[in-house]
């Protein structure tokens, strides 16, 4: 990660996240590694439920605890977890919205969508944000393991997932925001 100033500079969260489909019509919702919270806080600002908000950094869970309680925001759950290997922990079928943001880089991005599948009620969204394929953004991992937007797709559908739609969240990212389709 980066430093958090720089790090930040990167997004307009609220903005993003209004774009993406995360709103007070939102209940409960998971974040995969959420990082310094930069999104996880405008999330609970508009969610009507709990952001569970993971990571495997421990430092990076005791800045998003902090932010949230400077925010005064009492719906921020956060877990420290490895769950790419063990999962999320959450029982199936009780989330709104996943947040799959700057992530789908990992060794495993199908693990991670399928556990996404396993958590998300009926009817229930996947939002994925990525670095845009293009060797000239100034920071996201190397290109050999960036992931286009296609193969988001790909692997989401594998997972079972239908409706994509894709956003342009300049100046370097994109968005895929899809729906859990049927169980496999």
């Amino acid at each position: 990660m980066p430093a958090k100033e720089a790090w930040e500079d990167f997004f307009k969260p609220a903005e993003v996240l209004k774009i993406m489909g995360v709103d007070h019509n939102v209940l409960d919702v998971a974040e995969f590694g959420c990082g310094y919270g930069t999104f996880t806080i405008p999330a609970a600002k508009v969610a009507n439920g709990t952001v569970y908000a993971m990571d495997i950094e421990a430092e990076m869970i005791a800045i998003t605890e902090e932010a949230s309680q400077r925010h005064g925001l009492r719906n921020v759950k956060t877990v420290l977890r490895d769950f790419v290997a063990d999962g999320t922990g959450l029982r199936s079928a009780i989330i709104d919205y996943v947040m799959l943001f700057n992530i789908l880089h990992v060794e495993q991005p199908e693990t991670l969508l399928q556990e996404a599948h396993r958590i998300l009620r009926p009817k229930g969204r996947l939002g994925i944000i990525h670095w845009n394929y293009d060797p000239t953004t100034p920071r996201g991992p190397s290109m050999s393991i960036r992931p286009k937007p296609e193969q988001c797709v790909a692997w989401a559908k594998q997972a079972g997932f239908v409706a994509p739609v894709r956003h342009d969240l300049k100046p370097y990212h994109y968005g895929i925001v899809m729906k859990k389709g049927a169980e496999q």
